[in-house]
């Protein structure tokens, strides 16, 4: 099934911008380039801002094992909104 994206007001589909979540920054997301916004209920740059503080530190950055994530952590709360 394929989704597709909708424009947010006054934006046109072209829009895109770079995500800074540790797993664009740092992870295995990085190769997947910037992110769109798909819905009216996604996040704006002021609760990210908000929310990213409130992340912790994966385990992988402090030398305790795991994986980078590969999932940008943004787009996870947007599906969860």
């Amino acid at each position: 099934m394929q989704q597709f994206c909708v424009p947010m007001a006054g934006q046109s589909s072209a829009v895109a911008w770079e995500c800074d979540c540790l797993a664009h920054r740092f992870g295995n997301a990085a190769d997947k380039g910037t992110r769109q916004p798909c819905y009216p209920t996604d996040m704006t740059d002021g609760e990210w801002a908000v929310v990213r503080l409130l992340l912790p530190v994966p385990g992988w950055m402090r030398g305790r094992g795991g994986r980078p994530e590969r999932c940008c952590h943004r787009a996870v709360f947007d599906a969860i909104r």
